[in-house]
């Protein structure tokens, strides 16, 4: 099953809305009447759209990626040297997370819901793409490394932060421009390279 892209604008209209309601309320605690009626629509209507909220739900999650995706894709993919192009990922991808609180909140809670088909459907339709991208240059950074565990480390090195941050204000150390995307990157920059340049 292929996530079909979004071409209309009452299509748009619907992610839109669907988006931070799911963020907010999670797969079930959402109704297709509650998002049709957020929407201004009749619920009936949201089906010549989507088959079910399950089709729904993939198709949000997918146009709250889709920039990320094709920023973390390009970004990863560039010409330069692969210490250069983990630097303008990392830069990307935190400017990317600090900027979506709705898709931060989306993906946390599908990982909490820990529903198996739907994060299957998920990784396979959403994360896939971008996913072999980090995967790629995780294999250039270290040719010996496991490129899926280097890559999932990039990534959460700076999720992690964001995830983090509502119990972080309170521990010992805390600065508030440690909430700073540019601040996390150039820490997570360094943490890489200097623990790449020790492989």
């Amino acid at each position: 099953m292929s996530i079909p892209a979004p071409s209309s604008t009452t299509k748009d209209r619907i992610l839109e809305v669907a988006v931070p309601l799911f963020a907010s309320a999670g797969f079930d605690g959402v109704s297709m009447r509650a998002i049709a009626t957020a929407v201004g629509i009749q619920p009936a209507s949201l089906y010549n759209h989507f088959p079910d909220k399950q089709a729904l739900y993939l198709n949000a999650m997918a146009y709250a990626f889709a920039d990320k995706a094709r920023g973390i894709s390009e970004t990863a993919r560039a010409p330069g040297s692969p210490e250069a192009r983990l630097h303008r990922f990392i830069d990307r991808f935190t400017a990317l997370m600090a900027e979506d609180p709705d898709f931060r909140r989306l993906l946390q809670r599908e990982l909490l819901d820990g529903d198996e088909n739907r994060l299957r459907l998920v990784a396979q339709q959403v994360f896939r793409e971008p996913f072999g991208a980090i995967s790629a240059l995780a294999q250039d950074l270290d040719p010996e490394c496991d490129p899926h565990m280097l890559a999932i480390s990039m990534a959460g090195l700076v999720l992690f932060h964001f995830e983090t941050a509502p119990v972080r204000r309170f521990l010992p150390g805390m600065r508030v421009e440690q909430d700073s995307p540019s601040v996390i990157a150039e820490h997570v920059k360094r943490l890489l390279s200097r623990a790449l340049a020790r492989v």
